[in-house]
């Protein structure tokens, strides 16, 4: 059998962007289903310990013992659970079920003198423990992981809308000049729009909710057992003491409208940074930003003096991917046949990866942010070859001193044709204006001509 190293791994997320989707594998892997399965199953008998109407005692140490399988859960431990469910383990046979490979680990790692194996997934079905172990691992992947990521380009977004305020360029718009803006300003307005994204995705990350509601989500085997428990309310207390809300109404799975609207965001996070990715792009092939190289690096196989956009290009490339998992998982996982079907059960596996491909597209991006600088005699020169930008300035200026025909003068002037600061001189000087206006016409740069761009800067 080959020896499984990154190189020999099937994905790339775990062979060659592997230093870059670390950070993920406590929360996306295998392993970390397990661990948070056997946390969802050990809490759940602790919780039925402490109803009156059950006859299951555990003391505090007999509890902490309990914690102690899924807080140090290690990989000895998930490959005892693999070994339940694939070959069998200790008398075991295969279970060819992964929850119950988990219900058996615990219930042989039960403490000492302790008989609780009947009341291990007591009432419960598969769904019950998946929907909040997956719960349980997507929220801090997204809290600790994800969010940290977004906030690093938003704040290296923010330093460069600061620190290049001032710094005027040519606007485009159907790719064509227009009025000028400032770099800093342009990079306010992607700091503002990715603040507003991690907002969303920092709400849809509380709203996840889970469910405990038995086979068809009517408490039905629990209400059998003991009737003359309050089941709905024993089943928000646990679900919201593992740190989610609860979701009151279901079939047997949890109809995941929570997980689609986190998915929603974090879709929303990556096409401002999608946006981004494209305009840096365009702006290193405009000469707008140079970028530093890195020593050593090669930028063309043919080509030695090429410097790439290597990193917003990555990042283009792995946010289209995330997206195009997360539009799949959110139409998938909200969608079940009848009750119950186990079709979404191999989707939900892809999470991680839809997560691992937003991380590697956030860092590409950062660091793409990080090896550009404006090249300000480009921009300055363009500036200046393009004084037909003014117009707008002019035309407006004129109409606030009452010309009527102060747009189509501008018009004649400039549409289709090379102009000069010079021919708009020209103009002003046959303008029925005041001395003062007719200074203040003539004073009108490319350069200057940014409104309040460097103030609209700071407001990040």
């Amino acid at each position: 059998m080959t020896e499984r190293t990154p190189l020999t791994a099937v994905s790339p997320l775990d062979g060659r962007y592997a230093r870059y989707t670390e950070p993920l594998v406590p929360y996306a892997s295998e392993q970390a289903l397990m661990r948070a399965r056997v946390r969802v199953e050990v809490e759940y008998l602790v919780a039925l310990a402490d109803l009156d109407a059950t006859p299951l005692e555990l003391g505090a140490d007999h509890r902490a013992h309990l914690r102690r399988l899924y807080e140090e859960f290690d990989a000895a431990d998930a490959d005892i659970v693999k070994q339940l469910e694939t070959t069998g383990w200790q008398g075991y046979a295969a279970t060819n079920h992964d929850v119950k490979a988990v219900e058996y680990f615990v219930r042989e790692h039960l403490p000492d003198g302790v008989d609780a194996s009947q009341w291990i997934h007591f009432g419960l079905t598969s769904e019950d423990v998946n929907n909040l172990a997956h719960r349980l691992l997507v929220e801090p992947a997204v809290r600790e992981v994800l969010v940290p990521a977004l906030r690093d380009v938003r704040d290296a977004l923010v330093e460069m809308a600061h620190e290049y305020r001032d710094r005027s360029m040519l606007a485009r718009t159907h790719g064509q000049p227009a009025t000028p803006t400032t770099f800093g300003k342009e990079m306010a307005v992607y700091a503002s729009r990715l603040g507003r994204a991690l907002g969303r995705i920092e709400d849809a990350a509380d709203g996840l909710a889970g469910k405990l509601a038995g086979a068809s989500g009517t408490y039905a085997a629990h209400h059998a057992a003991y009737p003359e428990v309050d089941w709905p309310a024993f089943a928000e207390a646990f679900v919201t003491d593992l740190g989610l809300d609860h979701e009151p109404l279901t079939t047997q799975v949890n109809h995941c409208d929570d997980l689609e609207a986190l998915f929603d965001a974090l879709r929303g996070a990556n096409n401002v940074l999608l946006d981004l990715d494209r305009d840096a792009w365009l702006y290193v092939s405009d000469r707008y930003l140079g970028q530093e190289a890195a020593a050593g690096e090669t930028g063309s196989s043919t080509m030695p003096h090429k410097v790439n956009p290597i990193d917003f290009e990555n990042s283009e490339g792995n946010l289209s991917k995330a997206n195009a998992d997360l539009v799949f998982l959110g139409d998938y996982v909200t969608t079940s046949r009848l009750q119950r079907d186990l079709s979404d059960s191999t989707v939900k596996r892809n999470i991680g990866a839809a997560l691992a491909h937003c991380l590697i597209g956030y860092r590409k991006c950062e660091t793409g942010l990080g090896k550009v600088v404006p090249n300000e005699q480009v921009m300055a020169e363009e500036l200046a070859a393009t004084p037909a930008v003014i117009g707008e300035a002019v035309q407006t200026i004129l109409r606030r001193e009452g010309h009527d025909d102060a747009y189509e003068r501008v018009k004649d002037l400039t549409r289709g044709q090379e102009v000069t600061l010079a021919d708009f001189r020209d103009l002003f000087a046959d303008l029925e204006v005041s001395e003062a206006v007719r200074e203040e016409l003539n004073s009108l740069t490319p350069a200057a001509y940014v409104g309040v761009a460097a103030d609209l800067s700071d407001r990040q």
